[in-house]
């Protein structure tokens, strides 16, 4: 597997999770707080982690099947983009599994 289709992911995975706790604190400032402005910012953070959580779950897919994890652990790093800090988490948990089926440089000829 090449070292690129961890590197998308780890980068998604953090982009995503930062979005959510964004998100989060944004709903915390709207609904509890009820600040000036906070919906605006929920409204454009919340597009921008959907659109982006997309992206994160073709990565995430194409990751775990490139690296023959089983299901389960396929839906729970799927679903981890859903659940704020978890995508550190998993993220961190995945890379450890997975980086020793990465090929660093070029392919191996084939004889």
């Amino acid at each position: 597997m090449k070292k690129s289709v961890l590197t998308r992911y780890r980068v998604m995975a953090y982009v995503t999770g930062v979005l959510l706790i964004l998100l989060c604190l944004g709903m915390i400032g709207k609904y509890l707080l009820e600040l000036d402005g906070a919906e605006t910012f929920t409204y454009v953070v919340s597009l921008a982690h959907g659109w982006l959580y997309v992206l994160y779950l073709v990565f995430a897919f194409d990751l775990c099947l490139k690296a023959k994890l089983p299901v389960p652990r396929l839906l729970w790093v799927l679903l981890a983009g859903t659940i704020p800090t978890a995508a550190f988490f998993v993220e961190r948990g995945l890379a450890r599994r997975v980086e020793p089926l990465v090929v660093d440089g070029a392919a191996p000829a084939r004889a």
